[in-house]
């Protein structure tokens, strides 16, 4: 999933002494990410030019090494608030549209590794999307105090159009006097998985909550995108952050999910659980009670803002001390939720000089994980290593501020 997530929350307002463990000996030792010329790097980045600027959309042979310029490069994206989506080798732009409909933009890479528009059409805008079979899921949450119905829309990817969308009641989801606030939308099998925080529809308390923590999961069936139940945990608060993914799902089909635990009320923090991983295994539909994973107890009382799986059981998360329901996680470590253990990541810049951080990442599920990081001084794109906890310095993107990196394959 690629989100433009930074900007958006700029509106939704947007250790020396480390603990480490011995990394599995069969973990393979991952190589750069180097493709060909029958493919290409998309990456997403913000003019440092002035406010209120669109993204433009560059590419790039590779991540780790080499310069790539905004000034006079790109195409440029039509609207300030974008948010971004890869699938079925297609590049999806979409215009958060800030309560008005947005614009989705539709890109495939031509042979001579240009992004080539395939379609550009108007559509609700949405807080919530993700792949679905030949589909994307976009989801509109309800967000008015009177209205608690929220829509669904199908957008087939190899038709490039809306081909279904309905209804739900958050408020009949969450069954608590309060409202479903879905988070994100994942693929799990044949279901699809919509984590929520509930809030309040009433009080002028934007996002608190009565129920900080706990967490939940709407599961819907596909296609008919009816409620087959909710699943609800008490070891976590909610899954996920605003429009931030808080799911994966690993190799086996097990589903990891992590909590910020930053629930508030009234604007205050009031989540009195750590920031932990939980599982759902394969085939069930319940949290896996034998399984938790308390980061935060490992990593100094560091929690998890943000992730970028990198396989084999291992996230590249992004950290922070300070809680807060949008901060930006500007320290990195390996959370390895298959032996719970914590390591934090050497080589990356200093948390001081962190302007942004990407949670729009791109990893091939090899150990190596990209990651855009805009410091005082400039942008790059950074390799990480999951199996060895380090980073380095990769592709220098010049001129803007790094959003969201993605990657497409030469149209047939």
């Amino acid at each position: 999933m690629k989100t433009n997530f930074n900007i958006l929350l700029a509106f939704a307002a947007v250790i020396t002494i480390g603990f480490s463990s011995c990394d599995s000996t069969d973990d393979p030792e991952p190589g750069p990410v180097s493709p060909t010329t029958e493919s290409r790097f998309i990456i997403a980045s913000t003019p440092l030019a002035s406010d209120g600027v669109a993204d433009y959309l560059l590419t790039a042979e590779s991540l780790s090494e080499g310069t790539v310029s905004t000034v006079g490069n790109g195409v440029e994206q039509d609207g300030t608030y974008r948010y971004y989506v890869t699938h079925k080798n297609k590049f999806f732009s979409m215009l958060y549209g800030q309560g008005n409909p947005g614009a989705v933009t539709i890109y495939e890479l031509n042979s001579e590794g240009a992004l080539e528009k395939l379609s550009d059409f108007q559509s609700e805008t949405v807080q919530a999307f993700g792949p679905m079979n030949d589909d994307i899921v976009m989801v509109k949450v309800a967000r008015g105090a009177t209205d608690p119905v929220g829509s669904w829309y199908r957008l087939d990817a190899d038709q490039l159009q809306i081909v279904a969308d309905g209804k739900w009641n958050q408020e009949e989801i969450a069954n608590n006097g309060e409202r479903a606030f879905f988070s994100w939308v994942t693929q799990v099998g044949d279901k699809l998985f919509a984590p929520y925080f509930s809030i309040k529809a009433c009080c002028n308390d934007s996002f608190g909550t009565n129920y900080p923590d706990s967490s939940w999961i709407a599961v819907f069936d596909y296609p008919s995108m009816e409620l087959n139940k909710v699943i609800k945990d008490d070891r976590t608060s909610f899954i996920g952050r605003y429009f931030l993914s808080g799911l994966e799902v690993d190799e086996l089909g097990d589903t990891y999910a992590f909590s910020a635990s930053v629930a508030s009320s009234n604007g205050e923090m009031t989540s009195t659980l750590p920031s932990a991983f939980t599982r759902i295994k394969k085939g069930e539909l319940e949290f896996d009670q034998s399984y938790y994973f308390n980061v935060e107890a490992l990593a100094d009382d560091y929690y998890v803002t943000a992730k970028t799986y990198a396989g084999n059981g291992k996230f590249i998360v992004m950290m922070n001390k300070e809680k807060g329901a949008y901060t930006v996680g500007n320290r990195f470590g390996v959370a390895d939720v298959y032996n719970k253990t914590f390591t934090w990541v050497t080589g990356a810049p200093a948390e001081a000089s962190i302007v942004n951080v990407t949670i729009n990442n791109y990893s091939e599920k090899n150990g190596l994980a990209y990651i855009g990081i805009t410091t005082e001084v400039g942008s790059w794109v950074y390799e990480f290593n999951a199996n060895t906890a380090t980073a380095k310095e990769g592709l220098k993107v010049e001129g803007g501020r790094i959003t969201a990196i993605s990657k497409l394959e030469v149209a047939e």
